[in-house]
């Protein structure tokens, strides 16, 4: 388990189904997304691959539930995924946490993870040039916008752009290092 200043970030499990779906399963967090709006059948998919990895020694993928202190209730998922020496980094939240800067607080958590326990040297991440809100988790993670991909997402049977954000170790520990003085 990770803590936040907030928040849990505990591994899945099988029973977190009803709030994994219920995020999912809502068109309006996946408007941004290539995967969704769920059906019960791929939330379960997802849980059980995630679970099945937890514990496995070649482990790529991080998956965690995101719960906010003192509560049960999982609110949404983040996840670091590594590869080689980088590790991209995704999350989704259910609606009713929007604008309360969890997605943040468990973003930092994912990239200091990164760097610190798996020792990539860049953490990555994508979003809509419409997801506003996304962008600017992104930004305070320390990210910057590294470029624009002209239509390589199918959403729903529309090609969008992506914009993909990045921050290399480097900078992490630099920023870091001054945010400790």
């Amino acid at each position: 388990m990770i803590e936040t200043d907030r928040l849990e970030l505990r591994e899945l499990r099988l029973d977190d189904f009803e709030a994994v779906h219920a995020y999912g399963s809502d068109p309006e967090v996946v408007e941004f997304v290539p995967w969704g709006p769920n059906t019960e059948q791929v939330t379960r998919d997802f849980l059980e691959k995630t679970v099945a990895q937890i514990g496995s020694e070649d482990r790529n993928d991080f998956v965690f539930a995101v719960v906010p202190r003192g509560q049960d209730r999982l609110v949404g998922t983040v996840g670091i995924y590594a590869d080689g020496h980088q590790a991209m980094l995704g999350y989704a939240y259910d609606r009713s946490v929007w604008d309360m800067g969890y997605a943040t607080e468990a973003a930092l958590a994912m990239v200091e993870m990164a760097f610190d326990v798996l020792g990539v040297r860049r953490v990555w991440a994508a979003c809509d040039p419409e997801n506003t809100a996304s962008a600017r988790v992104l930004q305070k993670c320390g990210m910057v916008l590294e470029g624009r991909l002209r239509h390589d997402t199918d959403i729903r049977g529309e090609l969008r752009d992506t914009l993909v954000w990045g921050i290399l170790e480097s900078e992490w520990h630099d920023t870091n290092m001054e945010g400790s003085t």
